[in-house]
């Protein structure tokens, strides 16, 4: 009985060697890995117990203090991920530029998010617009939303919840990870386009002389009786005979336009 469980205790998977091993799988897997699906690596002589892989995993993310990737806990498990700092470069990788997301899509998705379970009806009463098709669609491709029951009423309308994929995709554990409304009010404050200059202290704004309007206008009096006086008083004298040798009328009526 004392051989078969030093035979078993041996054969225990422990250290360094447990290390090694949940790292392969996390780099080889390419998505995040339940508690449950690292244990099932192991058959039942080598499996450690659940404490064991717990601090097995503690180590894990601790070497990667000064590595390029980190060891995250998402909603579907654990996952081998390059740090943030880095995807700069690691990016380039791709020649294709990442898809963007209309302003529409990611306001239905914050609604959803925020106020789960929540009805089409209740995200456009919201936003003040219908919300798209081709946006509940797109969500419920890449499985970030689903289908959590009908709401009670009329016509019993879908209500709509999160996903893991979701919590995955954004680096979250759950649901308490995202920011809270108050953050996200902060975080527009710091927008670019609001980070205006402040104003130049009431010391340096340079004095601006206002001349005196009543100066002004004795002295643009003076210049036009200057200017009146320098004009000959021919020039001033309307000639009569080029008015007699001029053509038009001014008694002749304006001529009639032909009636159609």
């Amino acid at each position: 009985m004392t051989e078969q469980s030093d035979k078993t205790v041996t054969s225990m998977v422990q250290g360094e060697q447990l290390k090694q091993i949940l790292e392969a799988a996390l780099l080889a897997a390419g998505q995040p890995l339940s508690h449950a699906q690292l244990s099932a690596l192991f058959n039942d002589e080598e499996r450690p117990p659940a404490g064991e892989l717990s601090r097995a995993l503690e180590q894990l993310s601790n070497d990667c203090t000064h590595r390029g990737v980190e060891l995250k806990k998402v909603g579907s498990g654990y996952r081998l991920q390059v740090k943030q700092d880095f995807n700069e470069w690691v990016s380039r990788l791709w020649k294709e530029r990442p898809r963007g997301y209309s302003r529409a899509l990611l306001e239905t998705m914050a609604l959803i998010a925020y106020r789960q379970p929540i009805t089409r009806g209740e995200i456009e009463a919201v936003r003040g617009v219908s919300v798209s098709t081709n946006i509940v669609r797109t969500l419920q491709e890449r499985e970030w939303i689903r289908v959590v029951g009908h709401r009670d009423v009329p016509g019993k309308p879908a209500l709509f919840g999160t996903t893991k994929v979701f919590l995955d995709f954004f680096d979250l554990q759950n649901l308490d990870d995202l920011p809270t409304l108050a953050e996200i009010r902060d975080m527009e404050n710091l927008e670019p386009e609001l980070q205006l200059e402040p104003a130049p202290p009431a010391a340096d704004i340079p004095e601006v002389n206002i001349p005196d309007l009543d100066d002004d206008e004795d002295e643009l009096k003076d210049d036009f009786d200057d200017e009146f006086d320098a004009v000959p008083a021919s020039d001033m004298t309307p000639d009569v005979d080029a008015a007699a040798d001029s053509d038009a009328d001014p008694e002749e009526s304006p001529q009639e336009l032909p009636r159609q």
